[in-house]
């Protein structure tokens, strides 16, 4: 008999989370076919924890549903903790899961009506709400599936995240600038720009190891200009292809758009000097 994932109709982020779980990090429920039952029900009104290879997600009472349960948690914490204890993640992997999943129980608890400015409009572009647009234009399947590839791509991000986190804690060289302090890392991590802005840098600064491109961001809220770093890597380093953005906040030696770009020979320590002078 083909396993079955049993979640409720007009499945919300919780349900297909908990099902995403599954599917996802459990192999031998990666196959499994989802059946979709009125909110609390159970597959053909059997008891939810009764058949082996059926297993019930935020609707029925059994293990995996937190209707059951009081106190603030979800289906999908229930679910992570059965699949923590099924198969091993890397430290990375469980930490992003975990903040996926807290994203996701903090939803389920209406907890987003406390978030900052939280009638602003950029808010309907966040998953669980754009799920509720598809409610009455999709069938549970295909919801399911669309939030099932969405959520990969969050997966993805966070432990993107993560590592970009750890880096800059083991591998960020801070310095200041006249704008404030800096950062500058030698990483393989895109990610680390971003997240070292978000941290409050005024400007980041990362050099690919491997292929020696360098990239700064800086942020739009504070007034940097980094024309005149442009002008002295462009000096310093005439051979190599440099490129400011119209905003005067992005220094580009390297981009995915243009493979051609030649890559600096200056090193961390002196793109850092230079920057500090700029």
């Amino acid at each position: 008999m083909t396993k079955i994932i049993v979640t409720h109709k007009s499945p919300d982020l919780d349900a297909i989370c908990s099902v995403w779980l599954l599917k996802r990090f459990l192999p031998l429920w990666q196959e499994a076919e989802v059946k979709f039952v009125p909110p609390g029900e159970t597959f053909l009104g059997e008891p939810p924890d009764s058949n082996p290879l059926i297993i019930h997600v935020d609707t029925g009472l059994g293990k995996l549903d937190h209707h059951r349960r009081k106190g603030y948690t979800s289906a999908s914490e229930l679910t992570m903790k059965k699949i923590f204890k099924e198969k091993k993640f890397s430290e990375i992997e469980k930490e992003a899961l975990k903040r996926l999943v807290a994203v996701v129980t903090e939803i389920d608890n209406g907890r987003m009506i406390g978030w900052e400015n939280a009638s602003s409009d950029r808010y309907e572009f966040c998953l669980h709400n754009f799920i509720s647009g598809f409610e009455k234009k999709k069938s549970n399947e295909e919801i399911v599936s669309l939030g099932m590839v969405c959520l990969d791509g969050v997966f993805e991000v966070l432990k993107e995240k993560i590592m970009a986190e750890k880096i800059l804690k083991k591998e960020g060289r801070v310095f200041k600038t006249r704008w404030g302090e800096g950062l500058a890392v030698e990483s393989f991590a895109d990610q680390v720009l971003l997240v070292g802005q978000k941290m409050g840098y005024v400007l980041v600064a990362r050099k690919d190891p491997k292929s020696g491109h360098l990239r700064i961001y800086s942020r739009f809220d504070k007034n940097v200009d980094l024309t005149s770093a442009f002008l002295e890597f462009k000096k310093k380093d005439p051979a190599a292809t440099w490129y400011l953005h119209p905003s005067k906040r992005l220094l580009l030696n390297g981009s995915r758009s243009d493979p051609k770009m030649v890559p600096t020979k200056l090193s961390l320590n002196k793109i850092i000097d230079i920057l500090k002078k700029a």
